[in-house]
């Protein structure tokens, strides 16, 4: 009997976390549907009728699926540059002896503690003098590094990529580019998965740097048009939230797509194992 208890207690604390994670979602689609008048006085639960003025009234004030489109030309070259080069760094510290590698990887890893905001001025003078501003260079280069990536993809190569495996490719006559590619790749798909995950929600939400960077407004990404439609005065909240709610589907498409990648993964190397 205290089996089924547990057991129901235990259903219940999970449902309330899924409950708690999926209440701001819900929040932000209801309030998406209600003017702006509603949004500012009340407590919405329930949705309104109001959802496609305040789309009216995003598309007139901005171009919101060409920043849309910007936005994913961004967040999936600038991933998969990331997701590579970390994966090629983390394996290159993990199963090559090198002088002074650990004094370099402890380098890279000391990065993850300056903020990036710190170097935003001599990042925007960096662009201005390779003539690159108002470009989405500087918003996809900059993904080549990536501290962090590294460390991961570093730790996961330890423990899942066995060095046989590597000897084996040289013993076959892959070069050791043909190794990464053919060989470890496919086994570090879970790092690259939960990498991939992290790398495309921090770009997509980026703000500072496109705003920066991006002075013509059909280049300008998602979240700088959104927060366009605050202004000194007034703010259109229905509009806005409307935006938000663009804004936030990829995310959570792309995020249950690459979780299914990093549990298959996982499975698989639990039954290998």
């Amino acid at each position: 009997m205290s089996k089924y208890i547990t057991r129901g207690i235990l259903y219940l604390f999970m449902i309330a976390v899924a409950v708690t994670c999926l209440l701001p979602f819900y929040s932000m689609i209801i309030t998406s549907t209600h003017t702006n008048s509603d949004i500012a006085r009340k407590l919405l639960l329930i949705p309104g009728d109001q959802f496609m003025e305040n789309y009216s009234r995003l598309k007139e004030s901005v171009n919101i699926w060409r920043g849309f489109a910007n936005t994913v030309f961004i967040a999936v070259v600038a991933t998969a540059i990331n997701v590579y080069f970390a994966a090629l760094a983390g394996y290159g510290f993990s199963k090559f002896n090198f002088r002074l590698r650990n004094g370099l990887f402890m380098f890279v890893l000391g990065t993850m503690m300056i903020p990036g905001q710190l170097g935003i001025i001599g990042f925007f003078k960096l662009m201005e003098s390779l003539n690159m501003l108002n470009t989405y260079w500087p918003l996809i280069l900059p993904a080549i590094h990536n501290a962090f990536g590294i460390f991961l993809m570093r730790q996961y190569a330890d423990s899942s990529v066995p060095t046989e495996i590597l000897e084996s490719g040289r013993i076959d006559g892959y070069g050791e580019f043909q190794i990464f590619n053919r060989l470890v790749l496919p086994i570090m798909t879970p790092a690259l998965a939960t990498l991939a995950i992290f790398s495309f929600i921090g770009k997509w939400n980026d703000f500072l740097t496109p705003m920066i960077i991006l002075f013509d407004n059909n280049l300008q990404t998602l979240p700088v048009m959104i927060a366009s439609l605050k202004s000194q005065f007034t703010s259109d909240f229905g509009a806005q939230y409307v935006g938000i709610v663009i804004s936030v589907v990829p995310i959570l498409v792309f995020f249950a797509f690459m979780s299914k990648r990093i549990i298959n993964g996982v499975a698989a190397g639990a039954v290998k194992g």
